[in-house]
């Protein structure tokens, strides 16, 4: 049932997920100094669903909802940011670019699910938004930079990951479930497409060499991506959009770039130039807006 203020619990939530998924960007792209982003794909959702081995019991849901969940923020969400790190896309801007999923989801939350919207929310997504059309204007194909079919491949996952917010809302309406359950089971889903994809793009040998090959940098990597980032960061997230509306959950994840961007510089030496600091800078700012805290009394 969804409530109306964040409680003390909540915001212990929130900083959890913000602080595991600003970190996640940097583990990402060192999993996939070894592995493809499709096999990096399907260890991670291997790692998750092991959780059935103490969580058995599935949600008590239609299995359409968790089908359509893992497609989304498993194969699109996930296959798709991958293919973008891969291809040229920062770790840190990853961080930020990511957080258009706030402005996909109020998109997609006022007209399918009938979410009241403020004008506030709707201002501050527009500032953000018009700091990552700076982001994306500050693209290059040299050695650290973002390349741009890094950033639309990022943008479609940020989608995607609108797309399963969705998912997680009408699930709750369906009735009381636990949310590690439904991130486990839903972890199934993805395995497979993720395993296909591989097998397609580079053949059983080469699959074979990387996971023979994998040392403890990349095995870190997959552990950290299926339990902390999968299981334990979005059955936190499962439960928040629970409890609340989307349009008050999804801004706050506008502060995962700032534990990405920081930790990408502190991995990788990567550093923004001025016009993607600018960027980073509206988007934090339209978080500020849209959650109200520059107005007198909230």
């Amino acid at each position: 049932m969804s409530t109306t203020t964040l409680s003390r619990g909540d915001a212990v939530r929130i900083a959890a997920v913000v602080v595991i998924w600003g970190l996640n960007f940097v583990v990402m792209k060192l999993g996939l100094q070894g592995l493809s982003p499709m096999l990096l794909g399907a260890l991670r959702f291997c790692v998750a669903a092991s959780a059935l081995l103490v969580i058995w019991r599935a949600p008590p849901l239609p299995w359409r909802y968790l089908l359509a969940y893992g497609l989304a923020q498993g194969v699109g969400q996930f296959g798709l940011l991958f293919t973008g790190l891969q291809l040229g896309m920062t770790a840190g801007m990853a961080s930020v670019v990511m957080q258009t999923q706030a402005f996909f989801t109020l998109l997609l939350a006022a007209p399918l699910l009938g979410e009241p919207t403020h004008r506030s929310q709707w201002a501050g997504l527009t500032v953000a938004l018009a700091g990552l059309i700076a982001i994306a204007a500050a693209h290059g194909e040299g050695p650290g930079q973002m390349t741009l079919i890094g950033f639309l491949l990022t943008l479609g996952a940020a989608f995607m990951w609108a797309v399963s917010n969705l998912v997680g809302r009408v699930a709750a309406k369906q009735g009381d479930y636990d949310p590690v359950s439904f991130i486990a089971w839903s972890s199934l889903v993805p395995i497979a497409p993720f395993f296909a994809m591989a097998l397609w793009q580079q053949g059983h040998d080469a699959i074979r060499e990387q996971i023979h090959a994998m040392d403890l940098k990349a095995c870190a990597a997959v552990l950290y991506l299926g339990l902390l980032a999968t299981l334990l960061a979005y059955s936190l997230w499962t439960r928040l959009l629970k409890r609340h509306a989307a349009s008050k959950v999804v801004p706050w994840s506008l502060l995962v770039p700032v534990v990405g961007l920081l930790a990408a510089a502190a991995a990788f030496s990567e550093w923004p130039s001025p016009l993607q600091w600018a960027g980073t800078a509206a988007v934090l700012l339209g978080l500020g807006i849209n959650q109200g805290t520059w107005r007198r009394g909230r």
